[in-house]
């Protein structure tokens, strides 16, 4: 029994590992624009050749008019739901991987997002490894096996800030407010290198 579990993961991952050799091609839809290009410039340093869209529009163009191999799709965007661009992308390619990720994560949209064809489905914040993994391997993480190197919750938090920080113009002062933070106590933590 378990030589035939093997074969059959064994023939999964060789056929993602195939597809990844045959097209890199990698679409990124997210709003959050500092978030986007780290996922970009991680996912390109990977081997992909990547393309982003920040609106479903702009993900729904993107998929009729070249549908990628890959896909990483936030749920939640300014102008609708990407559950919507996985749909399109699984209607024009069937064999694409794409992975939902989300801030907001439910059984009732990990359930839909399968349905309409993610692969997997990650809640943020991620990283690049934990998300190349989910593009590459053959089963999901996300059914509750815990990732092998999860961030730290220092990680975590210094994530939130950067984001935060980044989408108040990197304003210290509407930062810190917006974080409910004293802007010195802000500002020492932005001096600060990452923590692991």
């Amino acid at each position: 029994m378990t030589e035939a579990v093997d074969t059959v993961n064994k023939t999964e991952v060789s056929e993602a590992a195939l597809l990844f050799e045959k097209d890199k091609t990698l679409l990124i839809v997210d709003d959050d624009k500092p978030f986007l290009n780290r996922l970009a410039k991680a996912m390109t340093a990977r081997g992909f050749v990547v393309t982003c869209a920040e609106t479903v529009a702009e993900g729904m163009s993107a998929v009729q008019s070249a549908p990628p191999a890959f896909a990483i799709i936030d749920m939640r965007l300014g102008d609708g739901n990407g559950l919507d661009v996985i749909g399109e992308l699984k209607t024009r390619r069937p064999e694409a991987r794409g992975v939902i990720l989300t801030g907001y994560g439910n059984i009732s949209s990990a359930v839909l997002a399968v349905k309409l064809g993610a692969f997997d489905y990650l809640a943020k914040p991620t990283d690049g490894d934990e998300i190349f993994s989910a593009l590459i391997n053959s089963t999901s993480n996300s059914a509750g096996e815990a990732p092998a190197n999860p961030m730290s919750a220092e990680r975590v938090r210094w994530e939130h800030i950067q984001r935060i920080f980044e989408l108040c113009d990197r304003n210290v002062s509407e930062t810190a407010r917006r974080l409910n933070m004293h802007r010195r106590t802000l500002q020492r933590i932005l001096a600060k290198r990452a923590p692991r």
